[in-house]
């Protein structure tokens, strides 16, 4: 039986840089045509969800705000869940004020949460020392993601990972993952779409953070050979994908003949 519902990863899947991928505005229209299901999860924390909405409608894609899942929304969830309603948010103006409006406020002092994104230049010895202090005072420390890197317009970039890796060693603790590879992450976009993991497909170009972490939550995962894919990094992966293919403009083709069972 064909799948049906898709999870797609945003950079470097859609597009890689600023540009997007060749072929794939018209996947995403085959997508819609022949009323398949589908969401955007992506462990992109530096672009709140509008910001990155109108960024792929500048591009060609017609993507709204509310098909994007992306974990500082997670965050806010989980948060708030324990009856928070402050932070020391560690990523971009835009993320933060994102979190603001959903009711999670910036404070950089006596907090019981630190949340660490992909906040790039924001990164410097006084941010990370306070978010070290707050840590080490008793604040949980959440992670919106925990990728190494990911492919810039220049070349490859560090993410969050590694300023989450220097926090966890520096305090002795281990921070909660709320991005992907989660399971709980990947079931929050489901729920949106009421499918079911075993019939739905997740499209990603990170062979672990995606297709791993969407295989070990019963999801179908095809690794795409675009963005931040590396030879390497599928040899020395500890999975092998179900499917790989050039680009995300390979699927219509595939689902027209038949090829994608995630069931068989």
């Amino acid at each position: 039986m064909e799948p049906e519902a898709f999870l797609i990863d945003l950079d470097g899947v859609l597009y890689v840089g600023g540009s997007p991928v060749p072929g794939a505005i018209d996947t995403i229209s085959y997508l819609r045509e022949n009323d398949y299901p589908f969401r955007f999860v992506s462990n992109t924390t530096r672009k709140s969800r509008m910001t990155i909405s109108r960024q792929l409608e500048s591009m060609g894609f017609e993507i709204p705000a509310s098909y994007i899942f992306t974990p500082s929304m997670a965050a806010v969830s989980y948060i708030a869940g324990k009856g928070g309603t402050e932070a020391a948010i560690l990523t971009t103006p835009d993320v933060s004020a994102e979190m603001g409006c959903e009711g999670i406020q910036n404070r950089e002092q006596s907090t019981k949460f630190v949340i660490v994104g992909d906040g790039g230049d924001l990164f410097n010895y006084p941010v990370l020392n306070n978010a070290f202090r707050n840590i080490i005072g008793g604040a949980e420390l959440i992670a919106l993601e925990k990728d190494r890197y990911w492919m810039g317009n220049d070349g490859l970039m560090l993410s969050a990972g590694p300023f989450v890796a220097a926090l966890e060693y520096a305090t002795g603790t281990r921070a909660v993952v709320i991005g992907k590879p989660t399971p709980e992450f990947f079931m929050l976009s489901l729920a949106s779409m009421n499918a079911a993991p075993s019939r739905t497909v997740m499209i990603g170009d990170d062979v672990e953070t995606d297709i791993g972490g969407a295989e070990a939550a019963g999801l179908w995962g095809i690794l795409v050979r675009t963005g931040k894919f590396r030879q390497e990094a599928l040899e020395s992966a500890p999975l092998t994908p179900k499917k790989i293919i050039s680009s995300i403009a390979e699927l219509p083709r595939l689902l027209a003949s038949g090829e994608l069972c995630p069931d068989q």
